[in-house]
């Protein structure tokens, strides 16, 4: 087996570089698509479709690695990255209608937001032979990369055109079929003993059948994003509403990713305290709570310090929903556990909430949009709530 160190080394640049990539698409994708002519409404549903994508596949192929343990991760992740790269320059040297748009979105989603979870199957693999790897660091550098690319693209942007982030996309999708490449293949002899020809795998709805903590919690999740994924992907709209153009997006991006980085150490202090499902009862809360502080964020600079409440709410939600579905979740299931926190969660809360939101834009402009962020998050927050009750409940009959 690798060593600790080459692990997290690995582990460590693999966060880093997936977000790293993400930061110029995700965070221009609407000033992009707002360029080339299509209207709020089409942006959001272009995002939509993405996380559409993800859910529609994401069970299917995180299944089928529960299924075959013995096929290494990395090759699975790999294999989705390349053909990634291929639309990406379709979409950059051609300007297609919004049907082949909205394709080249779906398959987006399929490929490169469904390579996620499998970040976190490589690692916790790790994790679960009792190997110490740090997976909130590794997750707060990738929010630090995410924030310096994001702000580099916007600067990029405002001197050579907004089209300029699909070229920076390009080049680290490249850097990150490497770096998969070469993360340290878990060793087969360390995977679970499981019946020859027997398949003991559960379905997505046995999971969440019979398991009600989880079950909750990812309906917490899935409000809580609802409520937050819009202002990242709407922000260009707020910035430009209060003066701002694609160099202050730029900061606004770096000032919501770089929080993300102290949420990582803050994490590891409450994970030592305190059970996952209360950490995420807290993050729930700071969702809510950001779309209500933007509503009331009148000048630029005001709605730039706002994004900093991204430390206290997707900031810990991402490392403490891992490690969560990692404690809840069955062995044999858990590739497919960490596929429905994300499915579930990130991709249709943000399908949902980017759909909503780039009609309620063109309806009562974006003011409105955050008075219904927040409305989404306090559900969240209730869900989030009777979750940890039946934590609690579960504990106590076990």
């Amino acid at each position: 087996m690798a060593s600790k160190k080459r692990v997290t080394i690995s582990y460590c640049l693999m966060q880093i570089v997936f977000w790293g990539m993400l930061g110029p698409f995700c965070g221009y994708q609407t000033s992009l698509m707002l360029s080339r002519g299509f209207s709020p409404a089409q942006a959001g549903i272009f995002v939509s479709v993405s996380y559409a994508a993800s859910i529609l596949t994401q069970p299917a192929i995180c299944r089928w690695a529960d299924r075959h343990p013995a096929f290494p991760l990395k090759a699975l992740f790999a294999g989705m990255m390349l053909p990634a790269i291929a639309l990406n320059a379709v979409l950059y040297f051609t300007r297609p209608g919004f049907w082949v748009t909205a394709l080249l979105f779906f398959l987006f989603g399929t490929l490169e937001t469904n390579s996620y979870p499998l970040i976190d199957a490589m690692v916790m693999q790790y994790v679960n032979t009792g190997m110490d790897v740090p997976y909130s660091l590794g997750r707060g550098l990738g929010s630090l990369a995410y924030a310096l690319t994001g702000i580099l693209a916007g600067f990029l942007a405002r001197r050579y055109g907004v089209g300029v982030v699909l070229v920076a996309h390009c080049v680290l999708q490249l850097l990150m079929a490497a770096c998969a490449l070469a993360y340290p293949t878990f060793p087969r002899s360390a995977l679970p003993n499981r019946p020859a020809g027997v398949d003991v795998t559960h379905s997505a709805l046995h999971l969440l059948r019979t398991n009600k903590p989880f079950a909750l919690m990812l309906a917490g999740g899935f409000f809580g994003m609802m409520a937050v994924m819009p202002l990242s992907s709407f922000l260009v709209m707020q910035v430009q509403a209060r003066g701002g153009d694609n160099g202050d997006l730029g900061v606004a991006v770096f000032l919501m990713a770089a929080s993300e980085l102290p949420s990582a150490f803050l994490f590891q202090q409450l994970y030592r305290r305190m059970r996952c499902d209360r950490i995420l009862l807290i993050s729930v809360f700071f969702m809510m709570a950001m779309p209500l502080c933007q509503y009331f964020s009148r000048t630029l600079a005001a709605l730039q310090l706002v994004q900093l409440l991204q430390m206290l709410g997707y900031g810990l939600y991402s490392p403490a929903s891992v490690y969560f579905a990692n404690e809840t979740v069955a062995p044999e299931d858990r590739v497919q556990g960490q596929s429905l926190k994300t499915t579930l969660t990130n991709s249709m809360g943000s399908l949902v909430g980017n759909l909503a939101s780039g009609a309620i834009i063109t309806a009562g402009g974006t003011q409105t949009m955050l008075l219904v962020g927040a409305s989404s998050g306090l559900i969240g927050l209730v869900f989030a709530f009777l979750a940890v009750r039946a934590g609690r409940a579960a504990r106590a009959a076990a």
